[in-house]
This record gives structure tokens, C-alpha cells and sequence, in this order.
């Protein structure tokens, strides 16, 4: 049995019984890029390269090749799967390389693919274009059967089953337990709980209250002859009957960072029921467990920060976002006023756009070496992450609230609170606009952070970075320092990269252009919820956002003229699925 790139011991269905018909197979190989559960119980484990090291192909939904190509050769001796199936052919010392190429080569001679006069123009265009062209599957035309469908709904009971609903899902950081052992996914927040190292039972407030139960406390989850013990969470908007819990973690050998965190949800799946199932059994216990949720450290509550209207509202009042908040006089203020003559850099982000997914807050910590401080310094609000992504509910009825998602970063105010109060002068304010930190200047009196309204910054308590792991040192981003014991450190809109597009500029002898400047939070967000540049170019795209009536800076009544603001959120309910609602409710 050669189990290539899978851990199924871990991930099967529990009715399966796996690991022990596993163990019955004479000869058991495993390729992984871990010694994980189904490899402990194989004879052989072969080290798996990592697809960033690897050749290999691949399609894309619309049918689309794409030929995958290496990043950088393997760290160690590791070999990729087609390589292992190579072997098995007696083609032992044969590259990835090799084999992905002869394969595209007898496609091109067979007349599947083209687009090229010969095969070495064809492969050389598919690598540099990143994709084999003429490959893309035809369109389908496709109609609904209503007849069909309502069959199978005359199948099903008039009422719906009476019991608790198990639902299980993928964890949004760790996915199905592949990524247990990565510590930035195992710190990163989750988009609605904001828990960090765990994973729990979520459920409803009025489940939560019939139950007695509060975040924390520790219950039996039964189906069947099985069970587990899970930390429940009470999470608003969560459907009344069901429970959800996420796959991913609770394993025993994932890791360093990912053994024994959280609990093991597939001892309740079973190949009948993969994903959701009526009728679990939940009973409380006297155990409680320790949940650690980020949401509320640094809170700013209480103010208009997330700044809502719907559709009509803005119509009739196109400046709302601004009328919620106090912005002071020009003139009202100690500070002297500075002319920005050159560039001045800014940021706006489009609360409309934003679903709160972390992918910014994850590229930021990859760009600046952010390091992983561990469950125990979370819970005492020593996260390091340069953006946060709050998440607020909104509503009365706790069973369908509207949720927000606001990330807040260094506001890199022109009326720093932070820069006056510093004695080493370790944070300053550039020519340009930015908040600028000289690490070597910082003593850690942390006045900076105590005078921060927006809570933006971090301090490194402890040497959080590793500085003697090998492979931890390449990871690292070299154009940004490496931080130590006793530091402040924030967000720096990405400066090396303002400062690499200066150089590039100042070689070809011209400005830097709109768009040329992308911090790592804007490039890596799916929905361009993020845009930054350069505000003194009115044509820029920042430019006119922040012209726009929805634009507004939160905690300006603070005087702190923040370069960070935000597109107010807009809402455009259907006034049917509104009365509907509201008739539930009442």
C-alpha cells in the first residue's frame, strides 16, 4: 500500500476503522512531507517534496493548464510524487522535471495541444505565459429539472428530524489539519470567533442557555457509540439546533506547533453522514478549558467606528459616515503644520468590500518577519500582528445579527500621539507622511503604545523570533529588520517597498506612478477592499477615494488627522426578506 501525500489515519471516517485495516496491508509506504499519524504506522517513510519545490501540473475550475515550476530546489532530500511513481516504473533517477516535459511532449505530438510551430517553442511559451493555451474545456449548457428535483423532495419527510444538528467544517485557518503544525495559521484569529491555538463547539445563544453552558465549558459530544469532549463557544447568528465544529485539529503527531491543540472533531464523522447529521447528543460536564479570543483586547468600542446606512439612507444623506463623527478645525491644534511637497502616503479601505478573511493579516506578518508568540502570551494580549481585523455585531436579535469586519492598522496619523511622548526619539514622522520606527532607538518604555488610541502597536515582551533555526532564517523578508527583546514595532505601509519603487523611479528618471507602490496587505486582499499611494496625485486612485462622501477617519475627534481611513459600509436590504424578518422576530 503506498499512500502518497494523504494522512488517513487521521482524516478518514471514523466508521472506517482505518488505522486498524490499515495494519493488516504486509508492506505500507508513506510519502508525506511529515512524519504524521499514517506514517507511524507505515514501514516506510519517504520525506515528500513541498510543492513550492516541485514540478507538477495542474488545471484550473474553466479547465485551463497551468505547468507548476519550482520557486527554489528541494531543502532536503525529498522527492515529489511523480518522482515516486517513476521509481515504481524503474525509473528511479528520473527528475520531475523530465517527467512533467515528456508528458506535454507526447500531448503536443498527438495533436492535443498547440498554439506553437514545434514542441521546445510551445514549452518555453507555456512556462513564460504560465499556461498551456487551448486547454480551457468547452462551455456546457446546462437546465434545471424541476420534475426531478421535486421528486426527490416528495422523498423526504414533511417535518424536518427533531434533535441537534452536528455540522463539521474545515477550520478557516488549518483547514482539514494539513496546516496544524504552521504557526502563523495556528495564531491568526479566526474571521468570527477570533479564537487563536483551538478550535470549539460553536453554538447558539439560546442552545448555550437551555444547556447552562458559557464560553469555556467543556461538553460531550455523543453520536452513536462515539464521543468527544469539546469547549463550547456561543457565537450570535448561529442557527438555534445545530452545533459546528471544525476538522483539523486535535492531532498527536502533526508537529512541534500542532500536536495536541484543540480536539479531534473526526472521531464523530462517518462516511454516511460526511458533513452534517440530525440527532447529536451534547452533555455537559464539570470541565472547563481555556479559549482565547482576541476581540477584545485593544477595544475601541463604543464609538462610531464601523459607520452603516442603507441604500436610501446614503441617497438622501450622501455625507453620513462624516456627520457621525467630530472632525476639529484645521487650525485647532499645538502641532505645526508641516506641507507635504513631495509624496504623502495614504491608505483607504472599503468596509463594503472587506469580508474579514485575514489574508492581509497574514501577507503583513510573511512581509515583516512578524513572529508566532504562542497561546499563553495571546491570552494576555501580547499578540504581535501589525493589523487586526475587528469584528463587531450589530442587531437585538442575537439569532440573525449583522456582522461587521473593520481592519485597523497604524493610522500613521500627521498628529502622532506616539511621537511626542517617545524620549528616544525612536518614533518620528517623515517627510512623506509616514510613522516611522528606529528600532535601535527604542528602550521599551512603551509610552508610544499607552498614548496609541487606535491600540495599533505591539511590543515584543519576550525574544519572540527564533534566530537560530536554519530554514527559519530564509523565510525570513531581508529588506526588513528582524526584531528583539524589548522593542516597539508597528505597521511601516510597508516602506521597503516605497523605498524600492523610489529606486526604480529615480533609475528611469520620472515619478513613482499610481499603483506602482503595493503594500502586502493590498496585494494579497481578494475582494481590493485595500488601495494605497500617494495622496498629493489627485488622478490617484487613493486619491479619489478619499474624496469620496463615504470616506471617514475614525477617532478624529481626537485631533489625530489619521492617513488611514475607511469607506463607510453600505447596505441595500430587500424590503420583502426585511418584513419577513421582522415578523419572525415579532
Amino acid at each position: 500500500l503506498f499512500i502518497l501525500g494523504a494522512n488517513p489515519v487521521y482524516t478518514a471516517p471514523a466508521d472506517l476503522d482505518f488505522a486498524e485495516r490499515m495494519n493488516r496491508v504486509r508492506l505500507r509506504v508513506h510519502l508525506g512531507q511529515y512524519a504524521d499519524e499514517t506514517a507511524q504506522l507505515c514501514h516506510w517513510h519517504l520525506p515528500e517534496s513541498h510543492f513550492l519545490e516541485a514540478w507538477s501540473d495542474g488545471r484550473a475550475p474553466d479547465g485551463t493548464v497551468t505547468i507548476m515550476q519550482p520557486l527554489i530546489a528541494p531543502l532536503y532530500e525529498t522527492r515529489s510524487a511523480h518522482e515516486v511513481l517513476a521509481a515504481l516504473l524503474g525509473q528511479a533517477e528520473r527528475p520531475g522535471y523530465e517527467i512533467v516535459r515528456e508528458y506535454w511532449r507526447r500531448q503536443f505530438e498527438a495533436g492535443r495541444v498547440g498554439g506553437a510551430s514545434d514542441f521546445e517553442t510551445f514549452w518555453r511559451m507555456a512556462l513564460h505565459e504560465g499556461m498551456v493555451p487551448g486547454t480551457s474545456l468547452p462551455p456546457v449548457s446546462v437546465s434545471v429539472q424541476w420534475e426531478a428535483i421535486a421528486a426527490e423532495l416528495a422523498k423526504r419527510p414533511a417535518h424536518a428530524p427533531e434533535g441537534i444538528e452536528i455540522v463539521f467544517r474545515p477550520d478557516p485557518t488549518v483547514w482539514d489539519g494539513r496546516f496544524a503544525n504552521n504557526g502563523w495559521l495556528q495564531e491568526l484569529p479566526k474571521p468570527l470567533t477570533k479564537l487563536t491555538w483551538d478550535n470549539a463547539a460553536l453554538i447558539a445563544p439560546t442552545l448555550a442557555e437551555r444547556l447552562g453552558v458559557k464560553n469555556g465549558d467543556v461538553v460531550e459530544l455523543r453520536r452513536g457509540d462515539r464521543r468527544v469532549l469539546a469547549p463550547v463557544w456561543i457565537l450570535p447568528g448561529q442557527a438555534a439546533e445545530t452545533v459546528t465544529v471544525s476538522l483539523g485539529y486535535g492531532r498527536w503527531r502533526a508537529g512541534r506547533v500542532g500536536s495536541h491543540v484543540g480536539f479531534n472533531a473526526y472521531r464523530l464523522r462517518t462516511s454516511g453522514a460526511p458533513w452534517f447529521e440530525v440527532g447529536i447528543e451534547i452533555r455537559r460536564t464539570d470541565r472547563r478549558h481555556e479559549l482565547v479570543s482576541t476581540q477584545d483586547h485593544h477595544s475601541m468600542e463604543g464609538r462610531h467606528l464601523v459607520r452603516v446606512a442603507t441604500l436610501d439612507e446614503y441617497q438622501k444623506n450622501p455625507r453620513f459616515a462624516q456627520e457621525l463623527g467630530h472632525d476639529p478645525p484645521p487650525d485647532l491644534t499645538l502641532y505645526p503644520e508641516h506641507r507635504y511637497d513631495g509624496y504623502s502616503w495614504g491608505m483607504v479601505i472599503d468596509l463594503n468590500a472587506c469580508i474579514g478573511c485575514n489574508a492581509c493579516v497574514i501577507a503583513c506578518q510573511a512581509e515583516n518577519n512578524i513572529p508566532v508568540v504562542g497561546k499563553r502570551e495571546v491570552k494576555i494580549g501580547r499578540e504581535m500582528h501589525w493589523i487586526r481585523i475587528d469584528r463587531y455585531f450589530e442587531g437585538r436579535d442575537l439569532e440573525r445579527p449583522d456582522i461587521y469586519h473593520q481592519p485597523v492598522l497604524c493610522m500613521h496619523c500627521d498628529h502622532a500621539p506616539c511621537e511626542v511622548v517617545c524620549p528616544t526619539g525612536a518614533t518620528v514622522h517623515s517627510r512623506e507622511g509616514l510613522n516611522q520606527m528606529t528600532y535601535n532607538r527604542c528602550v521599551g518604555t512603551r509610552y508610544c503604545s499607552n498614548n496609541c488610541p487606535y491600540k495599533v502597536r505591539r511590543f515584543n515582551f519576550r525574544l519572540y523570533a527564533d534566530w537560530a533555526t536554519e530554514t527559519l532564517k530564509m523565510q525570513r523578508n531581508p529588506d526588513v529588520t528582524v526584531r528583539s527583546r524589548g522593542v516597539m514595532e508597528k505597521c511601516t505601509y510597508c516602506v521597503q517597498r516605497i523605498n524600492a519603487a523610489r529606486i526604480e523611479a529615480k533609475k528611469q528618471d520620472r515619478a513613482i506612478r499610481d499603483g506602482e507602490v503595493v503594500t502586502a496587505c493590498q496585494q494579497a486582499c481578494p475582494t481590493e477592499a485595500i488601495v494605497f499611494g500617494n495622496l498629493n496625485d489627485l488622478e490617484s486612485r487613493v486619491a479619489r477615494w478619499k474624496a469620496h462622501p463615504l470616506n471617514y477617519g475614525i477617532l478624529t475627534e481626537l485631533n489625530t488627522r489619521p492617513r488611514t481611513t475607511y469607506l463607510a459600509r453600505l447596505r441595500n436590504p430587500n424590503p420583502e426578506v426585511v418584513a419577513l424578518l421582522e415578523e419572525r422576530t415579532s
